[in-house]
């Protein structure tokens, strides 16, 4: 027994046989408590424990209790495998400490994966040519030279491919733009929907559209989503020379302030070029929204341009204008405000025809209305404004009046809006306050639908539990 302890080796059976289980204990004890609070190190720690003590063990025992010779294959077996998971753990550790916690938009969050992975790849093949080197004293200075020449002739004959390759990887790495952006590359327009080693996958609407990352790496493109912002979508609009410009540019940013999809808070913007010619801006929260804001406010402008008389595109025409059909149109809203066979030449005279398009508002909330409308054709919505969303609780239909409380002088707190392209009768306020001096039943019928829209308001309301009063309705 003595000649045991003082060969050494019994010191190192009990070393192995005591020490390993307590490090297991305490290296599983600490991996759970990593694991419980999602530490990346749990990692490392696990395969430490999994993998390289055990080895270790098994090393030290044959070499240092067992005594074997070092030159000994299942040594050097036993060498190779302990020292392989010790380079492993070693990049692993790394790997943890330097990109597992890395700070969001830091240049170790930037690094691709395949950086990382091709960068671990290499130092696994050259700590691999080390340890072959010491445990098995292999000569690994001419597979090196071999494996240099051979990558060199790959790389020529194959230098086209690799450029894209290597153009993606640098693109990987340098992130002009990630997933979901939209870009205006190479004359593709839309979002993408994938970037790889060797392309960029960009969704355009109207397919997936491949772009390779050698054009987009060789040439200069657009990130629509940068910075973070709102978006500006942009278009060119032209009008007559004859039209003033000032009112021209209120009637603009009026039409683009009123689009569902601007960003509150933000206004649109206009700028006038000289010759009839004008840009407008309208903010919106992403360039997905373009297509779908610009068809919407170019066909709303259409309308609003010919109820202001302007020439949009220098053409001012308008057949609601004509004066046979604005007095067809009197004659048929007749019953709605009791015109007799006179009044009728006398209102078309002053009363004139005006159409709205599909989701453009007809009169907006907290306005006293300078005329009362007649729908003539189509449907209007009538909605109360909460909370930045519309609460819809009545309907105009055909024959039907929009704009009650210009009679009462009062503000009204709903907005109408054109649920379908709408044709509406306008008739100036002198001439309904006339005839209402002189059809009392108008007054009285004007006067219950008004109480009717108030109720129907207040009811609505209650209906969804928002306690709010409703001061008047049109």
């Amino acid at each position: 027994m003595a000649e045991a302890f003082q060969n050494g080796w019994a010191w190192w059976v009990i070393t192995i046989a005591i020490g390993v289980p307590v490090l297991l204990v305490v290296l599983t004890e600490l991996i759970g408590a990593f694991a419980r609070r999602g530490n990346p190190v749990a990692g490392p720690l696990r395969l430490l424990r999994n993998w390289v003590i055990p080895s270790g063990a098994l090393f030290a025992l044959l070499l240092f209790a067992m005594q074997s010779p070092a030159d000994q294959v299942w040594v050097r077996v036993v060498a190779t495998v302990f020292g392989f998971l010790v380079i492993l753990l070693v990049l692993s550790s790394f790997n943890v400490a330097l990109f597992a916690n890395a700070e969001p938009g830091s240049w170790r969050d930037r690094i691709p994966t395949i950086f990382v992975e091709i960068a671990r790849l290499a130092l696994v093949v050259v700590g691999l040519a080390l340890l072959f080197s010491w445990v098995w004293e292999a000569d690994v200075g001419g597979l090196i030279t071999a494996l240099g020449v051979t990558s060199i002739v790959i790389g020529l004959a194959l230098q086209n491919a690799v450029g894209g390759v290597i153009s993606g990887l640098l693109l990987l790495f340098e992130q002009p733009f990630k997933i979901g952006d939209w870009l205006d590359a190479a004359g593709v327009r839309g979002r993408v929907v994938e970037v790889n080693w060797r392309a960029v996958h960009i969704d355009t609407g109207s397919g997936i559209q491949i772009v390779p990352n050698s054009s987009l790496s060789g040439a200069s493109f657009t990130n629509l989503s940068e910075p973070e912002g709102p978006y500006s979508a942009t278009t060119e609009v032209k009008f007559s020379t004859d039209d003033p410009p000032h009112e021209v540019m209120a009637l603009l940013i009026e039409i683009a302030d009123a689009l569902p999809m601007r960003v509150r808070g933000e206004r649109a913007g206009v700028g006038y070029s000289g010759g009839g010619a004008y840009s407008v801006s309208i903010p919106l929260s992403g360039p997905s929204d373009a297509g779908q804001a610009l068809s919407m406010y170019l066909s709303w402008l259409w309308y609003a341009a010919r109820r202001r008389g302007f020439a949009l595109d220098g053409d001012s025409t308008d057949p609601l204008a004509e004066p046979e059909r604005v007095r067809a149109a009197v004659a048929e809203i007749a019953p709605t405000l009791h015109l007799r066979d006179d009044d009728i030449e006398s209102l078309a005279s002053s009363a004139r025809l005006a159409r709205y398009g599909v989701g453009e508002v007809v009169l907006p909330s907290g306005v006293i209305p300078e005329a009362v409308n007649v729908v003539l054709s189509g449907r209007a919505s009538l909605a109360l404004e909460v909370d930045g969303a519309r609460i819809e609780f009545a309907s105009a239909e055909p024959g039907e009046i929009i704009g009650h409380t210009a009679l009462t002088r009062e503000r009204s707190q709903a907005v109408t809006v054109a649920s379908e392209i709408l044709t509406v009768v306008e008739v100036p306020l002198e001439t309904v306050d006339a005839l209402i001096r002189s059809r009392p039943r108008l007054a009285a019928e004007i006067g219950g639908a008004l109480e009717m829209k108030r109720r129907l308001a207040s009811d609505r309301l209650a209906e969804l539990g928002i306690a709010r009063r409703v001061i008047s309705e049109r």
